[in-house]
């Protein structure tokens, strides 16, 4: 068995991503959590069998074990799919699910890997699914084999210093704050990540590298908002990174300075 503490992904341009792996223990315990989730949603639900009891004891019964499956199985659906591949248990313990080439999770991804817990709880207590993590060098039950993901931490991202970094570059994105918003709203932290951190490696890529990267950065972001021509025209691909970055994170700094200031 050669477990891995680390997921690195490394992009055809060069960069390296590191993302700390989730040991089963750490796992354990946010399904933990999940569980008592899962069973309070069922005991609401039972709680509205009621009338139906009453009718017959059969069908309340039959309609029970079907609730049980639907709802052990599409909370983690429900919850990875539309939290960025995290459930409550998962949010407490700072993890999220991921894919184990870095691409972005896909529906059909948390699907799979839900549909198998019934799998990896046999025979009791999650035993396939720990023996699975335990042989695993990426530390992946069967369900997320099947689905190629796999479960990290997901820690606070330490901001650099953004006035070194962004000052002395006039920011055209600005003249129009209600797109700014709208950009802040639609891109993702792992993609507000991707750009930070291009930004931060760029003196390590060759230029042939650089300009790629930054091109498909850029038009990847110009999709999401789409900005007056005055303000994108003339601007380089490497510097409309620099401004969406300035636009995602500063912005962030700046809200964050004006709560911490004492109310005259």
């Amino acid at each position: 068995m050669n477990l891995s503490s680390e997921l690195r992904i490394r992009t055809p341009e060069g960069i390296v991503f590191s993302y700390a792996l989730a040991g089963p223990v750490t796992r354990c315990m946010a399904w933990g959590i999940d569980f008592l989730v899962i069973v309070v949603l069922i005991l609401a639900f039972s709680r509205g069998l009621g009338m139906v009891g009453a009718f017959s004891r059969d069908i309340a019964n039959a309609l029970l074990i079907v609730g049980y499956f639907v709802i052990s199985t599409g909370y983690g659906i429900v919850m990875e799919w539309g939290w960025r591949g995290r459930t409550v248990g998962k949010h407490v313990f700072g993890l999220r699910v991921a894919d184990a080439q870095g691409f972005r999770l896909q529906f059909h991804q948390i699907f799979l890997r839900n549909l198998l817990r019934a799998v990896d709880s046999l025979p009791f207590c999650y035993l396939v699914g720990g023996l699975a993590c335990l042989a695993s060098r990426r530390a992946q039950r069967l369900g997320d084999i099947v689905a190629s993901t796999v479960v990290v931490h997901n820690p606070k991202f330490d901001e650099p210093d953004l006035e070194q970094l962004l000052a002395g570059k006039y920011n055209s994105l600005r003249e129009h704050p209600h797109l700014a918003a709208r950009l802040r709203q639609r891109v993702s932290p792992d993609e507000a990540r991707l750009a930070l951190e291009a930004l931060l490696r760029r003196e390590r890529l060759d230029p042939a590298a650089r300009i790629s990267l930054f091109a498909e950065l850029a038009a990847h972001l110009r999709q999401l908002v789409a900005f007056p021509g005055e303000a994108v025209e003339s601007v380089s691909d490497e510097q409309y990174v620099r401004n969406v970055v300035d636009i995602l994170f500063r912005s962030r700094a700046e809200i964050r300075e004006r709560e911490a200031q004492p109310v005259a």
